[in-house]
């Protein structure tokens, strides 16, 4: 039902303030004085502007909310507004569609063109059309900024001879305004294009100038909101919050896709922080958040540009995180070596295991020792210190040796990596998961997330265009995986049971990492016992490994067997590293006589149907009554699922389309039911 009102708009006074939001979060509030801009779309002389410009994309939580935003927005451009159309539901008479056009827009009726009043209609094309969505929240869909008629005075003559009735509203009504417009101002930067409203805005990318805000070029704002806003468009499950200093420039933005969304439900328990772009000083200032996947591939589970290496972005960006998965920590963060991102996890993740990546400093040994006398003897010393130890003694006789072998005891890299070797040396981190992002092998290195994508001089608007070629091809990537693991069997290359086993249940890749493992028992030639305390019995394994020069060395492993708890633990930790278990710990399995690995040792999030069965976030069966992103997070997880499935095959694909019509059939007769 259409409904022509003709009344014009002044502020109401209205409990419930306009609230920008962006997927049910607030963006954030900006305490700030009015910014001095140029008014594109109106050619309005630059003054004192508080409300950015109507855009689509736009959201609200109320009709109100958007009427008080566009009410406001007009009255500082000059001119007024008027309900020109409004759609209601047909037996509840619930309003959820409206047009706000300025009130010159339109022409006078023809049995009033002979009265005295002075005429103000000129047709004015400026309006603003919007709905309710899905999310229950309303969208503007189209906007339209040009006026036919000069702006300006007008507006404030008229509020002057409004009644005291009025006046008393509008007064009422001034502390709504100034807080919508610190909300709303957030929305949209750099309105015109061209760095005018981006107050750090420059033809090039600085460090050290501005280290509290995004150092970007002229329209990058603009890049980035349109970008975020076309995204969520297209799909209401992408997530971004916008971070702004008090004085209105951006400074933080963190997003993640629908799909990136739901991998942090699933690969969410261990997260490699990659900064690769901050701490090389990168044009595009980009920190991604990394998880590994059931086939063991890297997927991305969130996205930041940051205004520098700083404690404050960091937590910004972690709380952020956190609040696109509801609340739900990882088991284990990897990062660089960084103080801010250290001071930032105890902050925001006090109860994950903060782990510093080993790669990355292996990485850095040629341009931290490079310069050193007897380099390549170093080199040697340390790599061995750190990958072939197996205790802790064994590591800080070896690390000792080096340090005083070579007289490096006041290099202060090697100091500070020793300071902080609880949290890299493989032998100290035994006990905490990594899921494969340990590299804790010499030949293994964790890559940039977008290393093929993003170098050095990338500018920002480059990369938004990559990052989406980035994410279809590992998308791509990850579902011929999975139609691979479905659709074939892998060739067995062993005899033994726990080959067999888990051919049945892993994906391809990782399958075959623990069928190595299966093989290589034949390279352990002799599994002893060596103390018993109770239940608990210490195994000796013996392996001929491959050492330097291609010649062969014996090395021995003690294996943890607990045969009443069904519990094996070898000294290399291969379990906790990778996510299955290590030769040596077979070979005491099948020395007690044990055909099966247990089950505790069979990771969910390896096997080859692990998205089907699983549901991220168990808690979500608890709907709340009123939470419409709740209901929404949960139906959007379910039908991914379906999505998935449905890809398999042809017949797949039929079978959940028709689920899919069957479903919304449904949905329209609930809807219908209610009207």
């Amino acid at each position: 039902m259409e409904v022509e009102e003709e009344k014009e708009a002044f502020p109401s006074n209205n409990d419930c303030l306009a609230e920008a939001k962006c997927d049910g979060q607030i963006l954030k509030e900006i305490n700030s004085e009015p910014t001095e801009s140029f008014d594109v779309q109106n050619s309005l002389p630059e003054g004192k502007k508080e409300f950015v410009a109507p855009a689509v994309g736009m959201e609200f939580e109320s009709y109100d909310d958007a009427y008080n935003y566009y009410n406001c927005y007009a009255k500082e451009a000059g001119f007024r507004v008027r309900v020109k159309n409004s759609w209601f539901k047909r037996n509840s008479r619930e309003k959820y569609g409206a047009v706000l056009c300025c009130s010159s827009q339109g022409f006078k009726r023809i049995k009033d063109v002979n009265r005295l009043r002075k005429e103000t209609r000129t047709g004015c094309p400026a309006m603003i059309r919007m709905r309710v969505v899905d999310s229950k929240r309303w969208r503007v869909l189209e906007v339209t900024h040009e006026h036919n008629h000069l702006l300006g005075a007008k507006i404030y003559k008229s509020v002057k001879k409004m009644g005291s009735g009025a006046r008393s509203k509008l007064q009422s009504s001034s502390d709504a305004e100034v807080r919508t417009i610190k909300l709303y101002r957030a929305l949209v930067i750099d309105a015109g294009g061209n760095g005018t409203l981006n107050c750090n805005a420059t033809g090039g990318r600085k460090f050290s100038d501005h280290p509290h805000q995004l150092n970007l070029r002229k329209g990058d704002s603009q890049a980035i909101y349109n970008y975020l806003c076309r995204l969520q468009l297209t799909n209401p499950n992408f997530f971004y919050l916008m971070d702004f200093t008090d004085e209105g420039c951006l400074r933080n933005v963190f997003w993640v896709d629908p799909r990136c969304r739901a991998s942090c439900g699933y690969f969410g328990d261990v997260i490699y922080v990659d900064n690769t772009c901050m701490s090389n000083k990168y044009e595009t200032p980009l920190v991604a958040l990394v998880g590994v996947n059931h086939h063991g591939q890297t997927v991305l589970l969130g996205c930041g540009l940051l205004a520098g290496e700083t404690a404050e972005s960091y937590t910004w960006l972690f709380k952020a995180w956190l609040t696109c998965v509801s609340g739900q920590y990882p088991q284990t963060i990897i990062t660089d070596r960084c103080k801010a991102l250290q001071t930032a996890i105890a902050e925001v993740f006090p109860k994950s295991n903060h782990r510093f990546s080993l790669s990355l400093i292996m990485k850095r040994v040629p341009e931290k020792l490079g310069g050193l006398r007897n380099y390549d003897a170093i080199r040697k010393t340390f790599v061995k210190a750190v990958f072939e130890t197996l205790k802790v003694i064994e590591f800080e006789a070896a690390w000792g040796f080096m340090i005083q072998h070579f007289g490096v005891t006041d290099h202060e890299w090697l100091r500070s990596l020793y300071e902080d070797r609880a949290r890299w040396a493989p032998v100290y981190l035994k006990d905490t998961f990594f899921s494969g992002l340990s590299a804790s092998r010499p030949s293994e290195n964790l890559s940039p997330f977008f290393d093929k994508y993003v170098h050095k001089q990338t500018p920002l608007k480059e990369f938004l265009d990559k990052y989406e070629l980035a994410l279809q091809k590992k998308h791509k990537e990850e579902t011929l995986a999975d139609i691979e693991s479905r659709n074939s069997s892998p060739e067995l290359r062993t005899r033994c049971s726990f080959e067999l086993q888990l051919s049945k249940l892993y994906t391809r890749e990782i399958f075959k990492r623990f069928q190595f493992e299966v093989e290589e028992m034949y390279s352990c030639f002799s599994t002893t016992q060596l103390h018993v305390d109770g239940p608990i019995i210490i195994f000796l394994v013996k392996e001929r490994v491959l050492a330097e020069g291609n010649r062969r060395e014996i090395r021995d492993y003690e294996v943890l067997y607990n045969r009443s708890a069904s519990e094996v633990r070898c000294i290399c930790s291969c379990f906790n590293f990778y996510g299955y278990l290590c030769r040596h710990a077979l070979c005491v399995l099948n020395f007690n006589g044990v055909e099966e690995v247990p089950s505790k040792y069979i990771l969910s999030r390896w096997k080859k149907d692990y998205k089907r069965f699983y549901v991220p976030d168990q808690g979500s069966y608890n709907v709340d009554s009123i939470d419409h992103m709740q209901w929404f997070n949960q139906l959007y997880r379910s039908a991914l699922q379906v999505v998935e499935e449905g890809a398999i095959s042809l017949d797949h694909y039929k079978v959940a389309l028709q689920a899919f019509e069957d479903s919304l059939n449904r949905v329209h007769v609930v809807e219908e039911k209610q009207d």
